[in-house]
């Protein structure tokens, strides 16, 4: 039962797209296990660049299944236009699955999800605005519309009026604005229906077969470890489990056939939105990063906030995720950098802490603890092996191994899908 997991060891942005894309080939199905369209994969191929934002990096590669499973929310608009852009473009989308369990972002989520950012105002957590809060919120208050609710006109209409009922008393009476009408919400989605059609199956069957049946099954993280609502930097994280437990919930296998977990750590850290970031840099080696690592949301357009690596954040991944394996990204934006800092510990309060407080407080208060390794000035973009390397690459690659408890079993050295070093298969 070859199932893996692959999600990211920071803050999102790791550059998972490129490292699901690279097992692409290998693997029979990519699964995306949580989140929506609030997370973003750039994915290159030759002179090409995609950018993903719903759906499976695995639906780039024509002989891999690409499939959305009940743990992801769905926005229908913008998955028949994403579809679409990618049918334009010569891509076969016509394997894709998307779970009939998987819950559907309404137009009253999107609504819901901009005028709460706004009322909070200096409080605001920093939301991509696209409704993936709201409709994660009601999928637990239970009255959630899920993808399989389009195709009964009746429980969809019943559904939409009881999610209203207390929606449209918010929106009228605290926000000031226009009650939401049941009719044209359940007019809108039926006009999704038929085009989703074709796509939709009972996905946990579909997968546990194919485990089954010894295909490799490649389950895809959304965001990051420290953006996990459970284990993340709470209450700056997103609305689900993008750690490894979130993969048999939002596709619906069980732990047991979970056999690898590969953590995907860029080289240095960024993150989008608000909330604590030890490492940030407000200087100019903190604009470099961003210039060079071409550091702007897929999906959201804003700049990233950018810092130094932190292996205090890549210890607690590999420990709330079991990790089994790093596929460490972007080594190249490092070059040029006569010493590059690495940060170790942190220091509470005069206190050095290893590992990462489980106190929001204590987080708020860390500052790092850094230790400073040797740059290389030399293009590492052309480099197929580990050897290929600088010694000061090597030796950066190896300190980051050690101080983040997991092997590095592949290094990118380059936007390209050949632009990658690969210490040990993953398969």
């Amino acid at each position: 039962m070859p199932a893996l997991v692959l999600l990211g060891a920071q803050w999102g942005d790791e550059g998972k797209g490129k490292a699901t894309d690279l097992l692409g080939g290998s693997v029979d199905y990519v699964v995306r296990y949580q989140g929506g369209n609030n997370a973003g994969h750039t994915v290159v191929v030759g002179d090409q660049k995609y950018a993903l934002h719903l759906l499976p990096s695995g639906i780039l590669s024509p002989d891999c299944t690409p499939v959305i499973g009940n743990g992801v929310v769905v926005d229908p608009s913008v998955l028949l236009s994403e579809l679409s852009g990618l049918n334009e473009r010569g891509i076969d989308t016509s394997k894709l699955l998307i779970s009939g369990n998987a819950h559907i972002i309404t137009p009253y989520n999107v609504t819901v999800d901009k005028v709460t950012e706004r009322f909070l105002g200096k409080r605001k957590i920093g939301t991509t605005g696209r409704g993936i809060g709201p409709t994660y919120a009601d999928k637990i208050n239970r009255v959630g519309i899920r993808v399989q609710d389009l195709y009964d006109e009746s429980i969809l209409a019943q559904k939409v009026e009881a999610a209203l009922d207390a929606k449209n008393q918010i929106l009228t009476k605290l926000y000031n604005r226009r009650a939401i009408v049941a009719d044209q919400v359940v007019e809108e989605l039926l006009g999704y229906a038929e085009q989703i059609k074709p796509y939709v199956a009972d996905t946990v069957l579909v997968l546990n077969q194919a485990l089954e049946d010894n295909k490799v099954v490649l389950f895809e993280g959304g965001q990051g470890t420290l953006l996990d609502i459970d284990h993340g930097t709470y209450p700056f994280v997103t609305s689900s489990n993008p750690t490894a437990g979130g993969a048999c919930t939002g596709a619906g296998v069980g732990p047991t056939k979970i056999s690898r977990v590969i953590g995907i750590l860029k080289a240095y850290t960024t993150r989008v939105g608000a909330g604590p970031f030890p490492t940030e840099l407000f200087d100019e080696d903190g604009e470099a990063l961003r210039r060079i690592g071409g550091e702007r949301g897929v999906t959201t357009g804003r700049d990233r906030r950018c810092g130094w690596f932190d292996a205090v954040i890549a210890r607690y991944a590999t420990r709330v995720n079991g990790l089994t394996d790093f596929f460490l990204t972007k080594l190249d934006v490092l070059t040029g950098w006569e010493e590059i800092p690495v940060c170790v510990a942190y220091e509470i309060d005069g206190r050095r802490v290893q590992e990462l407080p489980y106190s929001q407080t204590d987080f708020h208060h860390a500052k790092p603890v850094y230790e400073m390794l040797p740059g290389w000035s030399e293009d590492i973009t052309k480099a197929k092996t580990f050897a290929d390397l600088p010694k000061n690459a090597q030796d950066y690659v190896k300190a980051l191994e050690e101080l983040s408890g997991a092997p590095i079993s592949a290094i990118g050295v380059g936007p390209g899908r050949d632009e990658t070093i690969e210490i040990n298969s993953f398969i």
